[in-house]
């Protein structure tokens, strides 16, 4: 009767460790900026099919790609702090396991995108996902300090997959969006990595703080939070959206700005975990503006 009651408590810890894979925070904020990719390709409201279709492809590969990252950084997740209760780094899944979800989440994923989206949206989002879990996972991450300049815009590529899921085309627009992301990443993650420089170090991995030193990398935040700044004032200088991003992105802004200047001349403890946690909400705001924006726009006209 004990081992009958124990069952399920052993099957939710297992989809909890599945679920966990999927590095569900991550995906989520990558979903988020793919679907403001597809409400703005359009002057109106997408098809509300073809949106939940590209939403939920673009989601599973998203999801594949982290379970891939799971997978071949399980050594050093269980060397690291802040990684080592990771399913796989913990043992509780196995890597064939690991490996056999994210094949079946990247197939459905993939399928779904060209079969009820477009090939184009298909094969891009693909490219993102081998983008990440290979040539930044595999060969970046653990080659050069500049890995996350470079492999980041895997990562930036959502805007896109989400105006070329609606339109079928490569917009010039949409690649100011990935310009965007891909500016924001460097400052977003550095400030991660100074807080967890220790870890990285510990596992010989490259980062700019351990490569470079902590200051440096702190320079680096502040001069990136100041390229940012002049990179999202473009989708208002090419008329692309209105006075509505145009004020909220430059406070938004101003405030990555204030907490990177913090970070390199009044830093406390806690100053580089505060700044991580900024630019996420930054990265989220940001794009909801662009939302409101492009339909306060519409609105007026």
């Amino acid at each position: 009767m004990l081992k009958v009651l124990a069952l399920p408590q052993h099957y939710s810890q297992q989809w909890r460790d599945y679920y966990q894979l999927t590095k569900p925070k991550v995906v989520a904020l990558l979903v988020l900026t793919a679907w403001v990719g597809m409400m703005l390709a359009q002057p109106g409201l997408p098809q509300f099919g073809l949106m939940i279709a590209a939403t939920l492809g673009i989601g599973l590969l998203s999801a594949a790609a982290a379970a891939m990252n799971h997978i071949v950084d399980q050594r050093i997740d269980a060397q690291m702090a802040r990684t080592y209760n990771r399913p796989v780094a913990r043992g509780r899944l196995s890597t064939q396991q690991a490996v056999k979800f994210s094949l079946l989440l990247a197939g459905t994923g993939f399928l779904l995108l060209f079969i009820a989206v477009n090939p184009l949206t298909a094969w891009l989002t693909l490219a993102s996902l081998f983008g990440y879990a290979v040539v930044y996972t595999m060969f970046l991450k653990r080659a050069t300090p500049q890995n996350i300049v470079i492999g980041g815009l895997a990562g930036a590529m959502p805007p896109l997959l989400g105006w070329t899921a609606m339109t079928a085309e490569v917009h010039a627009h949409a690649l100011l969006l990935v310009m965007i992301i891909f500016t924001w990443t460097p400052p977003h993650f550095w400030a991660l990595a100074i807080h967890r420089r220790d870890d990285y170090a510990k596992v010989n991995m490259p980062m700019l703080p351990v490569t470079h030193g902590i200051e440096f990398t702190k320079s680096a935040i502040f001069l990136y939070t100041l390229v940012l700044f002049l990179v999202c004032l473009l989708p208002y200088l090419v008329g692309m959206t209105g006075a509505v991003y145009l004020v909220g992105s430059t406070v938004l802004n101003l405030g990555f700005i204030w907490y990177a200047w913090q970070l390199k001349f009044n830093a406390k403890p806690e100053t580089a975990m505060a700044t991580f946690k900024f630019s996420i909400w930054h990265l989220m705001v940001l794009f909801l503006l662009l939302l409101l924006d492009h339909y306060w726009l519409i609105s007026a006209l």
